[in-house]
């Protein structure tokens, strides 16, 4: 009796011990929230603005968050009532196959909030051509969440992991690119088709921009496309990103700046539901949208160095895959048997089939972000 109540003592103090030390999504939640919330407030004071204010990034970004995670309340059981639960591929991680029927398509609610916010927030504060740029992002925006959606819709429908082909999916991509390129060059800003490289050099690459416009669209938004794949990953990772972009370019481009705080603030909004274990999925609905916001306003800002550097993770990932299957393919016609360099693509998958936990890859995630953002910040203003 006596081992057996020192052995329940023991096992009890493992237990307690165990779950104290434990870093659960609902953790992750909360210090991503503290340190967005705490470093719009930081840049905010450092640029001289109050951050309550109409031109700060605190106040969109804490009302966009505090709106979206409302609706979710109110959309995420409807999403389940409509039975629009997520299909999940048989060839990944065997431990996403409990995820099967988790609502999707969340990025209905999270898009939408942001892109309306944004838009009657600068039209108080920003100039006519500031405006004008917020709502061209702004369609860019809604245009991907919409090739998101009808992605989403038939992955759905269709009771598959395969939605819209392929090749369906990246011409729908490319002719909103198209559609965006043409608006440049009609349009013409002035220094347009220079690059705004660290410490406040520019440089400019002539007709080489338009081209590069293109890959850039198409890179970001299927490499933030890839990225969704760990409950609260892509829309934490992104949040962290339009964060650090929205600061970048807040004394150039008010409205964009106010743009960027909203739409991290819904993507922060949403990672309330979507934290491990997520109660719902953006799909490629929020996937593209946030790719699409951030080309869109780097390349409208000239800021793609920057958006390189925010953009770090989401390179990682989409080059994992690439290299993946480019190996795989190259050994296959080679040896006549295909090898990987990875136990799985993405790169997050790779992490999760070597051992580490949903939440573990998580919080590494935010945490290199989090240091990219401050290092693109240091990089702009020359500090």
């Amino acid at each position: 009796m006596i081992d057996k109540g020192k052995n329940i003592i023991v096992v009890d103090a493992k237990i307690s011990s165990g779950h104290s030390s434990k870093l659960t999504g609902f953790r992750l939640l909360a210090l991503l929230t503290a340190g967005l919330s705490l470093g719009a407030f930081t840049l905010d004071w450092i640029a001289g603005r109050s951050p309550f204010s109409g031109m700060a990034m605190t106040l969109p970004l804490v009302i966009c968050t505090l709106i979206t995670a409302a609706l979710g309340l109110w959309v995420v059981p409807l999403l389940r009532s409509l039975k629009l639960g997520q299909i999940i591929r048989e060839d990944g991680p065997q431990t996403h196959l409990k995820k099967a029927g988790t609502p999707t398509m969340g990025g209905v609610f999270v898009v939408p909030v942001a892109v309306a916010i944004a838009l009657l927030w600068s039209g108080s504060i920003a100039t006519t051509q500031d405006l004008v740029q917020v709502l061209v992002v702004s369609l860019v925006t809604l245009a991907y969440a919409g090739i998101g959606w009808l992605d989403d819709w038939q992955i759905i429908r269709r009771c598959s992991n395969k939605g819209i082909s392929p090749r369906l999916k990246l011409a729908l991509q490319i002719g909103v690119g198209l559609v965006f390129c043409s608006w440049l060059a009609w349009n013409n800003p002035v220094g347009i088709t220079n690059i705004i490289l660290p410490f406040g050099v520019v440089f400019s690459i002539g007709l080489l921009f338009w081209p590069l416009v293109m890959f850039v669209l198409l890179a970001e938004t299927n490499a933030t496309n890839l990225t969704d794949g760990v409950d609260g990953l892509a829309a934490g990772t992104g949040a962290i990103a339009l964060l650090g972009l929205g600061a970048v370019i807040a004394p150039t481009s008010p409205g964009l700046m106010i743009f960027c705080a909203c739409l991290s603030g819904s993507y922060l909004g949403f990672v309330c539901h979507n934290h491990n274990p997520a109660k719902v999925f953006m799909g490629d609905t929020g996937s593209l949208a946030l790719g699409g916001a951030l080309a869109t306003v780097g390349i409208l800002t000239q800021n793609l160095w920057c958006l390189f550097i925010l953009s770090g993770l989401f390179f990682v990932e989409c080059l994992s895959v690439i290299l993946q299957v480019s190996y795989f393919k190259y050994t296959k016609k080679k040896y006549g048997e295909g090898k990987r360099i990875l136990r799985m693509s993405p790169f997050h998958n790779h992490l999760e089939l070597s051992g580490w936990s949903e939440t573990k890859i998580v919080g590494v995630f935010y945490i290199i972000n989090g240091i990219l953002a401050c290092l693109c910040c240091a990089l702009h203003t020359g500090i």
